[in-house]
């Protein structure tokens, strides 16, 4: 059997146990496609994701960059930013949420995590316009539409938050979060 296969098989049967929640026979078949085939990030996030699981922030974070290493996709940098953001290293989480979205700019982790510390760090002028990127891919994404409208009011631009509260309530008149944030604006604006 070559080895591009036994790794496949492994990668696979990994990712078969973590869905079924089997931590120990995910981490050994991950190892496997690991140790057969070391040119794939991906039993790498997996091993990383058990890791997580336990939690072992620092053996996953390890792995994350070894994945990152390989190949600095969206998910590397995600799984860097979360446990980044864990251990209070806000600056250079930005930095990986962001890089995650350069890369896939639906990484719906990266963009709540990137959300979260734009409030923290203050930089939500950097926030919006990747909420707009993801709205421009997904425009009926309501709870980024409404992420977007918090951003908004937060940042002084209740108009345009407005507009997209009215837009989520368009299509989902009995969302309550949407209703209620609109309904606060307009008796601010008063």
């Amino acid at each position: 059997m070559s080895s591009h296969l036994d790794y496949e098989i492994n990668k696979e049967l990994g990712e078969c146990y973590l869905f079924m929640g089997d931590m120990d026979k995910a981490e050994e078949y991950y190892t496997k496609a690991a140790s057969s085939n070391g040119v794939h990030p991906d039993p790498y996030l997996g091993l990383a994701t058990i890791a997580v699981q336990r939690g072992e922030l620092d053996k996953a974070l390890g792995l994350y960059r070894k994945a990152a290493a390989i190949e600095p996709g969206d998910k590397a940098l995600a799984g860097i930013g979360l446990i980044e953001l864990e251990n209070g290293a806000h600056e250079s989480a930005f930095a990986n949420f962001g890089g995650a979205l350069d890369k896939n700019p639906e990484n719906i982790i990266a963009l709540f995590g990137l959300i979260r510390l734009g409030y923290v760090l203050e930089r939500l002028g950097e926030v919006i316009p990747r909420l707009r990127d993801y709205l421009s891919l997904d425009p009926l994404k309501h709870d980024i539409r409404f992420s977007l409208a918090g951003c908004l009011v937060a940042a002084g631009n209740a108009g345009e938050a407005k507009t997209h509260l009215e837009r989520i309530l368009e299509h989902e008149p009995e969302n309550k979060d949407a209703a209620n944030l609109l309904d606060a604006i307009v008796r601010q604006a008063a």
